[in-house]
């Protein structure tokens, strides 16, 4: 059994059975967020990233507080918290959507096991994240007009391919409360469960991943599932497809999983998605954040 720890304030990393599990972890405030916590996600996930020995990342909100709460959103309780002028409205980028995008180009499956109540960013910034697994007496909103805010965390490009245009436009628009009936019916969540369950039901998933695929295969599908959401023409997605299929065609993992199916016993993948991914990985530029954001 693999422990490992790592020392942060707003949140609890630990690493255990090549599942690393980051805690939100501010209970007294119902895990609200700040820029602390959003510096932290970041290098949380940069660690797990680069860490061969993780397959899986769960992401959860630390219990303990008066209702339970995955993260009730940004921590109003500071004075301006939105306030940015000392970096200068043409330097400031949303913390949120720096957390998003980091999740987005992640190399290994993220989980929320949202066992809570999670609104403004405490919601969008699972939107980026593989499965949503919630509790079912959780409450969700995109409550930023009810605050005379806009939504963040990059969930306009989000929330839209997840639930459609039509009901992302709806949920924001309203601001209102999303029981989770709705969340499950309408496809923000991958199931619902009893609030004891939550975590524990992630976990399940992420055992499965993490003892039945190839680590590169998972990251190699997830990174085209999402950079192909926004391709103008099939014939990207085959390009694509046609280098990854050829490149690992005759890859080691791949050997394994028709040896291992052939001899009817558990696979042993052996590749790294920190070292062996193909040679035209990444096939996407990274897109800089503009030097003025007029310029967007």
């Amino acid at each position: 059994m693999c422990i490992r720890d790592r020392a942060y304030d707003t949140i609890l990393y630990e690493v255990r059975e090549r599942i690393c599990t980051i805690t939100l972890n501010h209970p007294e405030h119902m895990n609200s967020y700040n820029s602390q916590m959003c510096q932290e996600i970041n290098l949380a996930l940069d660690a797990a990233d680069s860490d061969d020995d993780v397959r899986v990342v769960i992401f959860t909100g630390a219990e303990g507080g008066k209702r339970p709460a995955y993260c009730a959103g940004f921590d109003l309780t500071v004075d301006r918290p939105f306030d940015f002028s000392e970096a200068g409205f043409h330097n400031t980028r949303d913390t949120g959507g720096t957390n998003a995008l980091r999740i987005y180009a992640m190399r290994k499956p993220v989980l929320a096991a949202i066992n809570g109540s999670a609104v403004g960013i405490g919601i969008t910034m699972t939107l980026p994240m593989d499965m949503r697994i919630l509790s079912e007496d959780a409450k969700l909103g995109f409550v930023f007009a009810r605050r005379g805010y806009v939504n963040e965390a990059c969930s306009s490009w989000f929330l839209p391919r997840i639930v459609g245009l039509s009901k992302a436009v709806e949920w924001v628009t309203t601001g209102r409360i999303i029981g989770a009936e709705e969340a499950l019916h309408s496809g923000l969540v991958s199931e619902v469960v009893p609030h004891s369950r939550v975590y524990a039901r992630a976990l399940e998933v992420a055992r499965d991943i993490r003892d039945n695929t190839a680590p590169v295969s998972v990251a190699l599908c997830r990174q085209m599932m999402y950079q192909m959401a926004g391709a103008r023409h099939p014939m990207t997605a085959h390009k694509i497809e046609s280098s990854c299929f050829y490149y690992i065609g005759t890859a080691p993992d791949a050997l394994e999983g028709a040896a291992s199916f052939m001899e009817k016993r558990p696979p042993e993948f052996k590749m790294s998605p920190v070292t062996d991914m193909p040679p035209a990985y990444p096939w996407f530029p990274e897109v800089p954040f503009p030097k003025n954001i007029q310029d967007c």
